[in-house]
Parts: structure tokens; C-alpha cells; sequence
């Protein structure tokens, strides 16, 4: 390999440029200064589990007194430290919340990794599906009905979680739906990976599940918060899930050898935001307030706000989430009027004004902002898509305050016809056949888009004609699907083992 091909030299390039990062991590590529001080070469306090420096599995001194102290700072009962992201900390709390072969509820629109904990776990899973905001075509929030109804239809489930907010910054009323686990006697964790800012958002973001009655929290502080991609935060909030058991599972899933650059980075992080948070998020809202007000002189594009709450189970949002939806959009192209897609928009955001969005879908785009975004970033973006706006046709839907109101029955356009186990379809014989050709068999692989990672097909579930149409589509629209072992997507594994024949027929 030559030196130029090197991934740092390619990293150490791309910092050069002038290329706006409208994605995670939230440091944005820039060293926080004071008062926690400039990050400092990471080869220099690079280290191991040397005399004085504890031990992240077996803490006794400085990261158990860090961990306690970061407990404080969040109001929750035991903090602990993640070095490999969120998802070690959501395959540790399934697994201590939740029996191996037992039951668990969960949000259809859960990370990957949860499905990755019940397969670990052969766990059951039961899903309540988040309503959708309908001329968005996103996901909404989850009904505490649903809830209630799924847990009395399945009165031996051990745990519920829940992903709010989403990627979408779509918060359920977590508050309610702990009532409704704990009724039941049962924990609830909430995968709040998107929402790492919330706890220092005063009044100005939505309220933390810390504080909503969850009983495990789990946030990503590299999404939204100045920290190092791959540092999480893992709160315990209750004696729910027992303290014991987790600590098992977390060394477990995690690496016997933690970074300190990493633990470093999570300390300086919440030290920073405990320091002078409430301020940077204040200044923050009011330079979203300012670029969201701006926005609303949109006329084709629509960026939703706070006038979506209320709506499809929508009970609050997080405005530092900038969607903005395409659908309906139309522009000139070579062969005439075309629909305009996300991964269209977002390539235009990327060529022509040099800004990375975090997340291209099918009729819209996200973007993720955090206080180390300046003002000069917002005047980038609405410049953007100012100019995009004014070329585009006149969407066909009415957006903003004269959006028609739809009843929040609307549901998924359908269900996951469960016929095994995650499990079970993981260790099943199978068959590959070409994509086109798997409507009414059962995919023994996950398919999805990435981000975000939400499964669209989880192994074990019918494939329907349905799904099939939708992920081509999405292929043609050159969204990244991925799952399959077939990295063009073109074969799908399928189960064929006689040990299931007589369940599916």
C-alpha cells in the first residue's frame, strides 16, 4: 500500500477540507478548550491497566470514583463507562433484564443491536411498532396503549425497550410508558443513544429518560455530545435490573483491554457539560431557533418542528435533528420532471456546497447538529437549501400550520410476520435464492439500510411481495442496503431445514 492510500493520510486530508460535517460525531472535529483543556496527542496518555490507573472491569479507585461522580452528575443510581459504543451496552442490559429463552418487548424500530442481544439470548421478541407521521412518511412515537395491550397479551414478558428519541429525534412520552412497565413489574430500558444531550438541556431539549422513571438509559455521547465516536454512557437507575448481573454482561461485551484515550475522552466530556453546559445548549438553541425560523420560508422542501407534537404519538422532538423532507418534490432533468429523492438531495448538499448530511432515505434527509456548530455552519446549510429549494416544483402536499390533520391510527404499511425465532433462524439450514424470487419464504438475514440500522426484514420473519418491491426500490434509489451476505443484494439466504418444515407450513 502506498503512504497515500494510508486511511490516516486520507483522515488527515479530509480534516483539510472545507467539507461541513452535518453528521455525528458531535465534537464536529474540533478539540473542546477550556475549561477542560485541549485534548492532547492520544499516543501520549495512551496506556493499560498500569499501578495507579484502576481498572474499568474491576474499578476500585480513579474510574470508580469518575464513575460515581458521573452518576451525580446525571441524577442516576450507577453510571458506567462504554468503550464500544452503545450497542455493548444494550446486548449487556437485555441480557440482565431478560432470561435466556424469555420474552421481551421491543420497538420495531430498535438498533440492530438489540435484535443481536435477543439472537445471543434466544429471546422471544414481541414488537410494538411506532406510529407514522403520514405526509412526513417518518416514524412517530410509540402509544403507551400499545404498550399496555401488548404486555396484557403477553403477561410473561420480562423487559420492554423502547429507542427514543429516534434518529429522527422523535420523542415517546417515556414517562407514561414506565408507568405501564412497572404496573406490570417489569423494567424499561430506553435506548436513548440519539438523545446523549439531553441531561444538560435544561428546559431547551426534551427531558432525559433518566428522569422519565427508565430504569437503564443508554446514550451515545460521540453522537451529539464532544466526545470520541465509539464512548457511551450505560445509567442504572433502579433495582429493577440487577446491578450484579450487568456488571457480568458488560465485561463481557466489552474488550478486556478499555481504551483510556477513550474513558478520557467520556470523562472530559461530561466534566465539560457539567462545567458549562446549560450555556452551550442555551446559545444552541437559539442558533437553531434562529436557522429553523429561516427555514420556514421553505416552499418546496419542509423541515418538521414543533408542530408535529401531539401527532402519531409524537410526545416531544428534538430540534437539533434537521430532517428535511423531500416527498413530493419535483425538479428538471435531462429526460423532464423527475421526483426528487434523499440520496439526490444529499448529493447536492455534498457536490455542490460541500455538506455531509448523516442520513439519506427515500424522501428525505437528516442532519445532526450539536453546540459545537457555529453560526457560520447554519448560515451554510440555509444557504443551501435556500438555493435547492428555489429550484425545485412546488411539493403537492400542504406542509406547516394548514397540514391536514390524519387520525394517529395510521400504522406501519405492514406488520413482521414473526414465524421463528431470531435465534432459531439464525442456526436454521437454509437456501440462497436469487432476491426476486423470496416473497413467502422466511430470510434466515437481517435486511436493512444503514444508517440507521433498523432492520426492515429480521431472520425469521416472512418475506413478503411487499417488502421485496420496497428494498428493489430502495436499491435502484442507490440507498445502502445492507445485511446480506450477497453484498450486491441480488441472492438472499432463506430457511430450508427440516426441523421447522412442520411449524411454517
Amino acid at each position: 500500500m502506498k503512504k497515500e492510500e494510508l486511511l490516516i493520510t486520507r483522515l488527515k486530508t479530509y480534516a483539510q477540507s472545507d467539507m461541513l460535517p452535518l453528521h455525528m460525531p458531535g465534537h464536529k472535529r474540533q478539540a473542546m478548550k477550556e475549561p477542560a483543556g485541549i485534548f492532547p496527542n492520544p499516543f501520549s496518555v495512551d496506556i493499560t491497566e498500569i499501578k495507579g490507573f484502576d481498572n474499568l472491569h474491576y474499578p476500585e479507585g480513579i474510574l470508580k470514583r469518575s464513575m460515581e461522580w458521573a452518576a451525580g452528575v446525571y441524577g442516576a443510581e450507577r453510571t458506567y463507562y462504554l468503550v464500544n459504543g452503545s450497542s455493548g451496552g444494550i446486548l449487556s442490559a437485555i441480557s440482565a433484564a431478560v432470561n435466556p429463552g424469555g420474552r421481551i418487548l421491543m420497538s420495531r424500530n430498535c438498533h440492530k443491536s438489540a435484535y443481536h442481544g435477543a439472537i445471543l439470548r434466544g429471546i422471544h421478541t414481541e414488537y410494538i411498532y411506532p406510529q407514522i407521521l403520514p405526509d412526513l412518511g417518518i416514524q412517530g412515537g410509540i402509544l403507551t396503549g400499545d404498550v399496555e395491550r401488548m404486555l396484557e397479551r403477553h403477561p410473561d414478558t420480562e423487559a420492554v425497550l423502547i429507542t427514543s428519541p429516534t434518529y429522527d429525534g422523535i420523542v415517546s412520552d417515556i414517562c407514561e410508558i414506565a408507568k405501564v412497565a412497572h404496573h406490570h413489574g417489569i423494567p424499561l430500558i430506553v435506548d436513548e443513544a440519539h438523545g446523549a444531550h439531553f441531561s444538560f438541556g435544561g428546559q431547551v431539549f426534551p427531558k432525559s429518560a433518566i428522569s422519565c422513571g427508565a430504569d437503564v438509559v443508554i446514550q451515545s455521547l460521540h453522537k451529539t455530545l464532544p466526545s470520541l465516536t465509539q464512548t457511551a454512557v450505560l445509567h442504572l437507575c433502579s433495582e429493577r435490573v440487577d446491578a450484579a448481573l450487568l456488571e457480568q454482561y458488560l465485561q463481557m461485551y466489552q474488550s478486556s483491554s478499555p481504551s483510556y484515550v477513550f474513558m478520557a475522552a467520556i470523562e472530559q466530556c461530561i466534566y465539560e457539560m457539567e462545567t458549562d453546559g446549560l450555556r452551550h445548549m442555551r446559545e444552541f438553541a437559539g442558533r437553531l431557533e434562529r436557522l429553523r425560523g429561516t427555514l420556514k420560508g421553505l416552499t418546496a422542501l419542509y423541515v418538521p418542528g414543533s408542530e408535529v407534537i401531539g401527532r402519531s404519538g409524537v410526545f416531544d422532538m428534538d430540534l437539533s435533528k434537521i430532517v428535511v423532507s423531500c416527498r413530493g418534490c419535483t425538479t428538471r432533468g435531462t429526460e423532464g420532471c423527475i421526483n426528487l429523492t434523499g440520496e439526490m438531495l444529499g448529493s447536492w448538499l455534498r457536490e455542490e456546497y460541500g455538506i455531509e448530511p448523516e442520513l439519506c432515505g427515500t424522501d428525505y434527509l437528516v442532519g445532526i447538529t450539536t453546540w459545537l456548530d457555529r453560526e457560520q455552519a447554519f448560515y451554510r446549510v440555509e444557504k443551501a437549501l435556500m438555493e435547492i429549494d428555489g429550484r425545485l416544483e412546488k411539493a403537492d402536499t400542504i406542509w406547516g400550520d394548514r397540514i391536514e390533520k390524519i387520525s394517529d391510527s395510521m400504522q406501519w404499511e405492514e406488520y413482521a410476520k414473526v414465524c421463528l425465532t431470531l435465534a432459531e433462524a439464525m442456526e436454521a439450514g437454509f437456501k440462497e435464492l436469487p432476491f426476486e424470487q423470496c416473497a413467502g419464504q422466511i430470510s434466515k438475514e437481517f435486511i436493512y439500510l444503514y444508517p440507521p440500522g433498523i432492520p426492515i426484514i429480521a431472520p425469521g420473519e416472512m418475506v413478503s411481495k411487499v417488502m421485496v418491491e420496497k428494498i428493489l426500490r430502495y436499491r435502484e434509489m442507490g440507498l445502502s442496503v445492507q445485511g446480506m451476505a450477497d453484498k450486491n443484494g441480488d441472492k438472499l439466504k432463506v430457511v430450508d431445514d427440516s426441523r421447522w418444515n412442520q411449524r411454517l407450513l
